[in-house]
C-alpha cells in the first residue's frame, strides 16, 4: 500500500544556476528572472583573485526589489578559491580572514543569504592544527548581527 503524501511533506524547492555579476547584481537579478529561476549562486568577488565590484546602495534596493517581486529564495555566494584559512603562512590566512570579513559585510547590502567557503587546506600541518586556523578566522569574522549564513564546502582528500 502507498503511504499517503500530504502537502506538509513536500519540499520546497528553488532552482537556479551559477551566475556572472560581471555586468552588475541588478542585471544578473533581471536575467534570473527571464530563465524563471528562484535563486543564483555568484562569486563574492573574481574567483582566483580578490577584485571585485561594491554594488550602490541603489543597486542593493534594487536588486532586493527585483528578488521580492520574483520570489527569490536566499542566494548563494561563493568565496573566492584563493582563500586558505587552514593556511601555514601567516599572510595567506591574513587574506582568507581579511577577504572572509569583507565579503559577509557586504553580503548584509542583501540580508538573509548564504555564504560558501572552501577551509584550505593544511599543507602537512596535521588536520587538528588546520581545524583551529579554520576555526580561528571563523571566530574573528562571525558576528551575532550578520544575517547571512556560512556554508563551509569540503571536498573529498
Amino acid at each position: 500500500m502507498a503511504e499517503e503524501v500530504y502537502e506538509s511533506d513536500l519540499i520546497n524547492m528553488v532552482i537556479g544556476t551559477h551566475m556572472s555579476i560581471a555586468k552588475g547584481i541588478v542585471k544578473t537579478a533581471e536575467n534570473v528572472v527571464k530563465m524563471n529561476a528562484d535563486t543564483m549562486q555568484i562569486f563574492s568577488r573574481n574567483p582566483r583573485g580578490s577584485n571585485y565590484k561594491d554594488p550602490t546602495v541603489k543597486e542593493a534596493e534594487e536588486f532586493q526589489r527585483i528578488r521580492r517581486e520574483a520570489g527569490f529564495g536566499a542566494i548563494l555566494a561563493h568565496a573566492p578559491y584563493t582563500m586558505n584559512c587552514a593556511g601555514a603562512k601567516e599572510n595567506l590566512r591574513d587574506f582568507a580572514r581579511e577577504t572572509m570579513a569583507d565579503d559577509l559585510k557586504r553580503m548584509e547590502y542583501t540580508p538573509g543569504n548564504y555564504y560558501n567557503f572552501h577551509p584550505g587546506s593544511h599543507v602537512g600541518q596535521g588536520t587538528e592544527t588546520g581545524i583551529t586556523k579554520i576555526a580561528e578566522i571563523l571566530n574573528d569574522v562571525l558576528t551575532e548581527e550578520q544575517s547571512t549564513t556560512v556554508l563551509l564546502e569540503t571536498m573529498s582528500g
